[in-house]
């Protein structure tokens, strides 16, 4: 198929499509047509796509997932006022924990609570697996076979990444707020463990628990079995 006839039916497809088109499923979409181009011919055609689109208004990016059609990130101060709803905002808590996923991966729910000093409640484990930002790798081969939790193709592509690579390094971090502005946090509270400022019915899914509970529940449980140990011991002394 001549590139030229090619160029605008890829162009219809990345305009009508929900999420990122790959070279190979866009080869599928012509399987049986009496013109199919061929792979080579469809990354040139996109590439030439790419170049028709530059310094416009939107661009067809690259991503994980293959190619898509977006706003430049340099419009979205104006796009942003198209909606009256206000994107979600969540816990430093919960990005923390995707932060840490993202940059330590393969990590277990337990690492991630040695790092961060409070245990890492189950809600925002459940919350970043339904945001197809986070998912299961495996278990890792020590006693209890903790779950090891690791990145999705689908957060790479939310982040405008192709790969875990371009992820920027932690000392050029300095915020957490950079990670995305989307996620300004709200830090008006002085306690120890920030609270989500979201939507109310996801306050329970991004707040976090403190682990003093759970210290305190074991430090009960081995003061009753030291007295169970004493009393046992008496019982054999009589």
């Amino acid at each position: 198929m001549e590139i030229d006839k090619l160029k605008p039916i890829l162009e219809a497809l990345f305009a009508a499509s929900d999420k990122p088109l790959s070279v190979n499923q866009l080869f599928e979409l012509f399987v049986g047509d009496i013109e199919q181009p061929d792979k080579d011919e469809i990354r040139q055609a996109i590439q030439q796509l790419v170049d028709k689109h530059e310094g416009g208004g939107f661009e067809l990016k690259q991503v994980a997932s293959g190619f898509r059609f977006q706003v430049r990130s340099d419009f979205e101060t104006w796009v942003v006022r198209l909606w009256e709803q206000k994107p979600p905002r969540y816990s430093r808590a919960l990005m923390e924990t995707l932060a840490l996923i993202a940059y330590r991966q393969p990590i277990t729910r337990g690492e991630i609570e040695d790092i961060r000093g409070v245990s890492v409640s189950s809600n925002i484990i459940k919350t970043l697996q339904e945001r197809d930002w986070v998912k299961p790798l495996g278990h890792k081969e020590v006693p209890g076979r903790p779950t090891l939790y690791g990145t999705t193709k689908s957060f790479l592509d939310y982040f405008n990444l192709m790969s875990l690579n371009e992820l920027p390094t932690l000392a050029e971090i300095r915020d957490l707020d950079q990670f995305n502005p989307e996620f300004a946090f709200d830090e008006s509270s002085a306690a120890p463990v920030a609270e989500v400022a979201v939507v109310e019915d996801e306050k329970a899914a991004t707040s976090d628990e403190p682990a003093s509970s759970d210290k305190a529940d074991k430090a009960d449980k081995a003061d009753k079995a030291d007295k169970a140990d004493k009393a046992d011991k008496a019982d054999k002394a009589d």
